[in-house]
């Protein structure tokens, strides 16, 4: 078969096989963004993992040995998937609960910025059944396909990170004559998801209709770690855990001291079925790790320490304008009195120091040759303005 071209060259089939041939063998490599690793030396060990995951996260010892432990086992199993072995590795999915503003999505951010593998990051609130207004379930997978620049083999060894999953719990503990399509329905369409399954996915995401071409994706190497406020639960795993007594109890005085991540820790299935996660949703996530409330250290820590610190960022920006910002020890402890008032975490430090810098980011672009700003307590409570140096 010969194939013409406009100004008459011939060209024959053969040709044309053996030239798809050379551009196929000369073409670049495809990007090494995805590895796979081929020895143990070269996965990074759990302490290698947790110690970047220090860098960005205060405190949260537990959760970040629970993650990096799991994170670490994933890239062996993506190490010996295609090897025929006489045990077959499965995944923990893992459970991240703790308050509004303790880390729970900076910490599957910082992952996402270490990890060689494809992440993805999902909100569970936009989720609804298949055939309602929203995003499906499935819509998860293509961003995670997305990610890996569609790329099917490395997205079938990614990893997903789901927010607010308790914000999919049942509305109510009996059954419903309604249907529950963003509450219960969601939960079950995860299921099957979450555990391994083979999800044809539309490759730009969206709703699916019979013309569009599907991707398969095979969910059996998709790590799944799922975080949530779970805001109320404390209440129902201390009234399991009240011993009703007659008298004074030594005991029970001991049981009720119990408060946030310590009570945490001891969760119980049958506690996360009471708040609505259903007995399969529960099952399929085996490791459960409990974010505690923030003490005053570590929030004198989070404006300091991590690389996206607050009292950095904000030093920087005066940094471009030639500026060198100081904040006083007695200015950090009277924000973060502000932010502990406020109740949510780290979250409520930015609003506290912002709450201070507006005036002052303001008006410093207009003045010349200032050279130094530094914030006290006075500046903090609104009784005196910054002293500035030119």
């Amino acid at each position: 078969m010969l194939i013409a071209s406009p100004t008459g060259a011939n060209i024959c089939s053969r040709c044309i096989d053996q030239a798809q041939q050379i551009v196929k063998d000369e073409a670049p490599a495809k990007s090494t963004a995805f590895l796979a690793y081929s020895s143990l030396d070269e996965i990074p060990k759990p302490g290698e993992i947790k110690a970047h995951l220090d860098t960005y996260v205060i405190g949260q010892e537990q959760a970040k040995r629970a993650v990096s432990v799991a994170v670490y086992n994933h890239y062996k199993r993506i190490m010996i998937q295609n090897d025929v072995a006489d045990v077959e590795l499965e995944k923990s999915n893992i459970l991240l609960m703790g308050p509004t503003g303790t880390g729970k999505t900076l910490m599957a951010r910082a992952l996402a910025k270490y990890l060689k593998v494809p992440f993805a990051i999902a909100d569970a609130t936009v989720l609804t059944e298949a055939g309602y207004v929203g995003e499906d379930v499935e819509n998860i997978l293509v961003r995670l396909l997305q990610s890996a620049d569609y790329d099917v083999e490395a997205t079938e060894a990614g990893i997903i990170y789901v927010d607010e999953i308790d914000k999919i719990s049942r509305k109510t503990a009996n059954a419903s004559i309604t249907r529950d399509v963003s509450g219960e329905g969601v939960q079950q369409a995860l299921l099957k998801i979450l555990e391994g399954t083979v999800a044809q996915v539309p490759p730009k995401g969206g709703r699916k209709h019979p013309e569009q071409p599907l991707v398969s994706i095979n969910t059996q190497n998709i790590l799944f770690i799922v975080g949530g406020a779970f805001e109320g639960i404390d209440e129902i795993i201390a009234r399991r855990r009240k011993k009703t007594m007659l008298g004074f109890s030594k005991f029970d005085e001991e049981e009720t001291r119990l408060k946030g991540a310590e009570l945490l820790r001891v969760v119980e299935p049958e506690d996360l079925l009471k708040y609505g996660l259903i007995p399969e949703i529960i099952g399929r996530l085996p490791v459960v790790a409990a974010l505690e409330e923030l003490t005053r250290e570590a929030l004198h820590s989070i404006l300091l320490e991590p690389r996206n610190a607050l009292v950095k960022q904000y030093q920087k920006m005066f940094e471009i304008e030639g500026v060198k910002l100081i904040f006083k020890e007695d200015a950090l402890d009277a924000i973060i009195d502000a932010a502990q008032k406020y109740g949510t975490g780290a979250r409520a430090l930015r609003r506290s120091i912002e709450k201070v810098m507006l005036d002052i980011m303001f008006e410093v672009p207009d003045l010349e040759n200032l050279k130094k700003c530094t914030i006290t307590k006075e500046v903090v409570t609104g009784k005196k303005d910054p002293i500035l140096e030119y």
